[in-house]
C-alpha cells in the first residue's frame, strides 16, 4: 500500500503503521538479544511490538496486566512473548527477565482525574521501580509533552530546554517520573532516552479523529486550544524503534512530535471540505497552547514519512465509512490538565 491509497480496514491500518522502513530494519539488525515492552497493551504498544518483529527483532517480550485477553492472544499470534505482570508489584517485577533493551510505555492518563493516587503511582513511582530493577539495561521512556508550559504558536513550540510548567496532576506526575529516571540514570549509569510525546495519531484515535467525528455529528468544535502538534503513530513508533542509540547517562531528553504547528480551525475546515460537511465552532483561539518543537529529533533521525495532509484524507474517509475507533477521546482541548 502506498501513502496515497485509502485505508479501508483495521488490518490495512495496522499493516501500514507497522511497515518497517530500511532505517528501522537496520536499527533492529544492530540489537542483540531481546527487547521488552513494559505496558505493551496500551495505545502504542501493540503496533510498536509488531513493527519491531516485522523489522527483524530477535525476540520481543510484551509485559502487561492484560485485562483484555483478546489483545494478549493477538500479540501471542504475532510471535510476541507475553508476560502477565502487575508492574507496580515489587515481587512480580522481580520475576521479569533481565533484558538489555526496554521500552517503558506504562502510564496513566485517561481517568487520572479522581484517581490521583494511581496516577502518581504509575507515572512517578513505577519509573523509579523500573530504574532500580534494570540498572544495566538501555531504557527508552515515553513521557508526555504535557510537562511544558503553554506557549504561543508563533514561538515554534517548546524545545527541550524550555520552561517546564506542568498543569494538573497528570502532567505533574509525568515530570515526577522524568526526574526519578534522571536521578537513577546518573546514580547507576543507566543509559536512558526520555521521549516527550505530543499527540500520536492514527485512524482509530487522535486529535484529527476527534475533530472529524464532531464534524460528522454536527457538533461544535472547541477552539480554546487552538493549535496542536500531530504525528502519525507509525512514524512515532519508527522513531522509538531507532532511539536506543540515543540512550545516555545522564538521560537524553527529546521531543517526539510532527514538524508543523497546526491550527485546529484549519484542520476542521480541511476535514469539512473532504467530508462535504461545514464544521461548527465554539469559542475563540487562546494566545497559547501546548506545543512542542522536535527539531533536535529530526536533526538526529530525519523527518517523519507521513504528512498531515495525508492523515486528513485517511481520517475523513475512515469516519465517512463509519469504521471502528478505540472510543477514547484525546481531550486535547483541556487547558486545566484534567483528563
Amino acid at each position: 500500500m502506498n501513502s496515497t491509497t485509502m485505508i479501508q480496514t483495521e488490518e490495512e491500518l495496522v499493516a501500514k503503521m507497522t511497515e518497517p522502513s530500511p532505517a528501522v530494519t537496520e536499527a533492529m539488525a544492530r540489537i542483540k538479544g531481546d527487547i521488552m515492552l513494559l505496558g505493551v497493551a496500551g495505545k502504542m504498544g501493540p503496533s510498536l511490538a509488531e513493527l519491531l518483529l516485522r523489522a527483524g527483532a530477535k525476540q520481543v517480550v510484551g509485559v502487561s496486566r492484560f485485562s483484555d485477553a483478546k489483545q494478549r492472544h493477538y500479540l501471542d499470534s504475532l510471535g510476541v512473548k507475553t508476560i502477565r505482570c502487575n508492574l507496580i508489584d515489587d515481587q512480580a517485577l522481580q520475576t521479569l527477565p533481565d533484558v538489555g533493551h526496554i521500552f517503558l510505555l506504562a502510564g496513566h492518563k485517561f481517568g487520572s482525574t479522581g484517581n490521583e493516587p494511581l496516577t502518581w503511582a504509575m507515572n512517578t513511582l513505577l519509573p523509579a521501580k523500573i530504574m532500580r530493577r534494570f540498572p544495566l539495561s538501555r531504557i527508552v521512556y515515553v513521557s508526555s509533552g504535557n510537562v511544558y508550559q503553554f506557549c504561543e504558536a508563533s514561538s515554534g513550540g517548546s524545545r527541550e530546554s524550555g520552561t517546564l510548567e506542568p498543569i494538573g496532576e497528570y502532567a505533574q506526575s509525568r515530570l515526577g517520573g522524568e526526574r526519578v529516571i534522571q536521578y537513577y540514570s546518573e546514580r547507576n549509569g543507566t543509559p536512558v532516552a526520555i521521549l516527550r510525546l505530543f499527540y500520536a495519531t492514527e485512524l482509530r484515535y487522535g486529535v484529527i479523529l476527534d475533530i472529524a467525528q464532531r464534524i460528522k455529528a454536527r457538533k461544535p468544535i472547541d477552539l480554546t486550544m487552538g493549535y496542536v502538534n500531530q504525528i502519525w503513530q507509525g512514524d512515532a513508533n519508527a522513531y522509538l524503534a531507532r532511539s536506543f542509540p540515543l540512550c545516555e547517562s545522564p538521560a537524553t531528553i527529546l521531543n517526539l512530535t510532527g514538524p508543523e504547528i497546526l491550527s485546529v480551525r484549519e484542520i476542521a475546515l480541511q476535514l469539512g471540505e473532504l467530508m462535504g460537511i461545514e464544521p461548527l465552532f465554539q469559542g475563540q483561539e487562546s494566545q497559547t497552547a501546548l506545543l512542542g518543537n522536535a527539531g533536535e529529533l529530526f536533526k538526529r533521525l530525519g523527518f517523519p514519512a507521513i504528512k498531515v495532509s495525508q492523515i486528513l484524507r485517511w481520517v475523513a474517509h475512515w469516519v465517512a465509512q463509519e469504521n471502528p475507533t478505540l472510543n477514547k477521546p484525546t481531550k486535547f482541548e483541556s487547558r486545566t490538565g484534567k483528563f
